[in-house]
């Protein structure tokens, strides 16, 4: 990307979708019958929980590591996560010979912390989110090349290759939801489906425990907030200002949605799109019934089914707290 640009473009994604071929997959995009009969409108799915490490995350996770500098592969890459941009990074590390150290918060689920572990990263875990950066920084100071989860350009352009294939494999569309954390997924997505389906409607969804976009966005500027949602894998405790002029520029709407609605929509994912997502991805299907109501029943849906590393154990867990079935 050029440094002098603010936003990135859609050549920036297809650059990099040219540097991580061949070290991530394109996965499926399919119109989902169940989901379809579900919100009553024609939905299609981006299957990118069937990515390498269960999410997306290696997508923008790969793109970094792939512009280190020898000096910078040889002094080791960090990041922070609430664990899928930390499994990825760990696990595509581990595959580019690049050690790896990775902070989460102790909310990040136990699986993803021994996944990251068991690719041969060093995981540091900190009592909060916060507490998370603030450590990340610390190392980033005493040598470590920092892999930003969301501000940084490489990793919101490899992102946007999500949006890029959708774009080119799903026909023609009205509307695609796009889950939010940090921002990137949203941003890079934004960019690549605005510039090659003109018209079209990108949404953020996030939960109300986790809403750093919706909160930017009504301040004018990213703003810090208090993180309360399960949703460990979306609870970024502010948007960056990177991803903010993104979000402001390209994006229709954030929505936002509960805990509950987010973890009723995993299961009915499974019942439905007979996919195994995780409440990150489930947010989706409270947010598009939200769009459905502003927009009518003309929609043509997107849905970009982000990450899938929630286990059976985690969802029902979450399930008898929230008290669904």
């Amino acid at each position: 990307m050029r440094e002098t640009d603010v936003l990135i473009t859609v050549a920036d994604v297809e650059a990099e979708a040219e540097r991580i071929a061949g070290h991530v997959v394109r996965t499926p995009t399919v119109p989902s019958p169940g989901l379809s009969a579900l919100l009553g409108v024609p939905t299609t799915v981006k299957l990118e929980l069937l990515q390498r490490t269960g999410s997306f995350k290696a997508r923008g996770a790969t793109a970094k590591l792939l512009t280190l500098t020898r000096a910078e592969r040889a002094a080791g890459v960090v990041t922070v996560s609430g664990g899928n941009h930390g499994i990825a990074l760990a696990v595509m590390a581990g595959m580019l010979d690049v050690k790896a150290t990775v902070v989460m918060p102790r909310s990040a689920p136990t699986g993803a912390r021994d996944v990251a572990a068991a690719a041969g990263a060093s995981v540091h875990i900190a009592d909060t989110m916060d507490g998370a950066f603030a450590l990340v920084d610390e190392l980033r100071d005493a040598g470590l090349t920092l892999v930003h989860p969301f501000d940084d350009p490489t990793v919101i352009a490899a992102q946007g290759t999500v949006g890029l294939e959708f774009a080119q494999d799903a026909g023609d569309l009205t509307d695609v939801l796009v889950s939010i954390g940090g921002g990137a997924l949203a941003a890079g997505a934004a960019t690549a489906l605005r510039a090659r389906c003109p018209g079209i409607r990108v949404w953020g969804v996030e939960t109300e425990g986790a809403r750093a976009m919706s909160a930017a966005l009504e301040a004018g500027g990213p703003v810090p907030v208090e993180l309360s949602s399960i949703v460990s894998t979306l609870s970024a405790p502010s948007a960056s200002q990177l991803t903010y002029e993104h979000a402001s520029a390209l994006l229709t709407d954030a929505l936002t949605v509960t805990d509950a609605e987010a973890v009723q929509g995993t299961l009915d994912l499974a019942d439905h799109a007979k996919v195994w997502a995780e409440p990150a991805a489930g947010c989706l299907l409270p947010g598009a019934r939200q769009v459905l109501q502003r927009v009518g029943e003309d929609a043509r849906l997107g849905l970009v089914i982000c990450g899938g590393n929630a286990t059976t154990a985690d969802v029902s867990a979450w399930a008898e707290h929230l008290g669904l079935r």
